[in-house]
């Protein structure tokens, strides 16, 4: 007669489960930390699978290859910059309010994320082609879901959808620009995290500057 797992059962397929999810986070933190010495596209997956300490066919029972382990990670870390973003956009009413609320998260979340960013930074430029076109199509996402925000704001909610998309790109590559800063910067100096939070505030109050004299339908 058939009926539900005994609680013996249900408790070893929970442990089991817990265990695959325990290895899976094994083999991306340790293909984060592997990258951020010798990047992730010099990175093997026997190297992978020794940092992690699993056997090589431990890591194919989670990611076919490397690439996959790769695009896993680009998932991960643009996790981490929706969240980063969600906080600074928390029901904005004025450009101001995005602005001062980007400058003081993007500084704080990407100290405490930084080989997350900084595996962005370094593989969006070097790293194998399927993770460069996912970090690129990340990137593109993000520069819509802004647009979304932005298109409520005042001057921007009579544009069309193309330019708000135009004035959002600018704004997503001075934040990946003055992140990938952060990344780079040394620890133990808030002088130069104060400046780097300066810049960014300047550089999108310029951008804001055009937006009233800006006629989206003028071609």
């Amino acid at each position: 007669m058939s009926g539900s797992p005994s609680p013996s059962a249900a408790r070893a397929d929970t442990s089991r489960q817990a265990q695959k999810e325990r290895t899976r986070e094994a083999i991306l933190a340790a293909a984060l930390e592997l990258s951020q010495t010798q990047g992730f596209a010099q990175t093997s997956l026997r190297q992978v699978a020794r940092q992690a300490g699993v056997v090589p066919t431990a890591f194919y029972r989670h990611f076919a290859a490397m690439d996959e382990l790769g695009l896993a990670l680009v998932e991960q870390s643009f996790g981490t910059l929706r969240a980063m973003i969600r906080d600074a956009q928390r029901d904005p009413e004025t450009f101001a309010d995005i602005i001062d609320a980007s400058a003081e998260v993007l500084v704080r979340v990407v100290k405490q994320n930084k080989a997350h960013f900084g595996f962005v930074a370094r593989e969006r430029n070097s790293g194998s082609e399927a993770v460069r076109q996912a970090i690129q199509r990340e990137l593109e996402l993000f520069i819509s879901e802004l647009a979304v925000v932005l298109a409520r704001l005042p001057h921007l909610d009579t544009w069309s959808a193309e330019d708000v998309k135009l004035a959002s790109g600018l704004f997503v590559r001075n934040m990946v620009y003055r992140a990938e800063q952060v990344v780079q910067m040394p620890d133990g100096r808030p002088d130069l995290e104060e400046e780097i939070k300066r810049k960014a505030r300047r550089e999108m109050r310029l951008i804001v500057l055009g937006f009233e004299k800006w006629d989206s339908h003028s071609g």
